[in-house]
């Protein structure tokens, strides 16, 4: 499993697992304990994890989802910190120790907490995910 069979859906709390695509929409599977499934249709906003990212104050203008991730794992390994109930500077303080130079402007304290929340949930149903692979530890 990867970032690209993971999803988001809008509305709807969690993450899926893509099972696969239906003429209509697509079929998911909750990645938590339930598993249960939800045939999601065109009219649902259903995102995938690779193809998000986080604005930032660089030149390419956002981190992809996938390298943040991967940054808090490297840098956590699974202990964020992080409350539901964490204020908002805390919050802030958290994602500028993985990400300097994140936008501020564009990045709510409701995003760091779904952030948070993911990362948790990914940790502990597809921790192979947040792995650096043989290919990315040779870029580096």
């Amino acid at each position: 499993m990867n970032f690209k069979d993971i999803a988001s859906v809008a509305g709807k709390p969690g993450l899926y697992t893509v099972i696969k695509p239906t003429r209509s929409g697509v079929i998911l599977e909750s990645l938590d304990e339930k598993k249960s499934k939800l045939i999601a249709g065109m009219s649902m906003r259903v995102s995938i994890l690779s193809d998000i990212s986080i604005y930032t104050l660089t030149e390419e203008g956002a981190e992809p989802l996938e390298s943040v991730m991967k940054k808090i794992e490297a840098e956590y390994q699974g202990d964020t910190g992080i409350e539901p109930g964490s204020s908002d500077a805390e919050l802030r303080a958290f994602l500028k120790s993985i990400l300097p130079e994140f936008d501020e402007a564009r990045v709510y304290t409701s995003d760091i907490k779904k952030l948070n929340a993911w990362y948790q949930l990914i940790r502990k149903a597809a921790p192979e995910v947040l792995q650096e692979t043989s290919e990315e530890q040779k870029e580096a």
